[in-house]
């Protein structure tokens, strides 16, 4: 059955792919990882600010020019009462109760166009604040880069060599059972265990006497019922 050059195969083919994982879980990748995705962050954070900025401009325009046509309003029906002051106690009502209108709203505008303004500076305050982030973050994650380039060069010799190793390794075997080792190993790592003291070394399940003894002919390949590994036999 070949299972002791499965064995050795899939030694080299673990430490392959623990030296693989280490690679994604490099101490640099991580904090690039980090750094890159805090940037794209800032960059959201900048496009929504400038969206919402030029979504006050528009308005604090509009409010403006509201704001000066009232003025002109209000000062045309000064003009007016002054030319032609009302005749009656009604008239002069009237007059009056149309310049509170116009007075309140004015003051309605000059508090919003307030409120935009301060908001408007708050969001300039933030821009700049992301901007100095940004540039700080950028210039680290430059700096970092030039070191995880380097370190990610020398690992992905290292993996080359031991991947080749695992080929060399795999053509020992015949294609039956490099394909069903490969079928198991997509759902539990590592895809053999060891004969125990009777028990499967992968999930520690005892095992039938029937399946000890197939084990032991060593005639065919056996399966862990529990976890689905090959089972093997050093002593076989």
């Amino acid at each position: 059955m070949q299972l002791d050059a499965m064995w050795q195969f899939m030694q080299v083919d673990m430490e392959a792919d623990k030296f693989e994982n280490r690679m994604r879980q490099s101490p640099n990748r991580q904090k690039l990882i980090k750094q890159r995705d805090f940037l794209k962050d800032q960059q959201a954070n900048m496009k929504k600010l400038e969206a919402e900025l030029a979504v006050m401009q528009d308005r604090l325009a509009a409010v403006q020019d509201e704001a000066e046509r009232l003025e002109k309003v209000l000062e045309g029906l000064s003009q007016e009462i002054e030319a032609n002051p009302p005749a009656t106690i009604e008239e002069a009502d009237r007059q009056a109760e149309s310049v509170t209108k116009l007075l309140d709203s004015l003051t309605r505008y000059e508090q919003e166009l307030q409120k935009m303004r301060k908001d408007a500076d708050a969001k300039d305050r933030q821009q700049k604040e992301i901007r100095v982030r940004a540039a700080k973050t950028k210039q680290d994650f430059d700096q970092l880069k030039v070191q995880y380039d380097e370190e990610f060069k020398a690992d992905t010799e290292a993996l080359q060599k031991m991947r080749a190793r695992t080929e060399a390794e795999s053509k020992k075997l015949p294609k039956e059972l490099l394909e069903k080792y490969n079928d198991i190993k997509q759902h539990v790592t590592p895809p053999m265990a060891k004969l125990v003291n009777g028990q499967c070394s992968g999930c520690f399940m005892s095992l039938a006497g029937a399946t000890l003894l197939d084990i032991r002919s060593g005639d065919k390949l056996v399966v862990c019922d529990n976890c689905g590994r090959i089972l093997y036999d050093p002593g076989e």
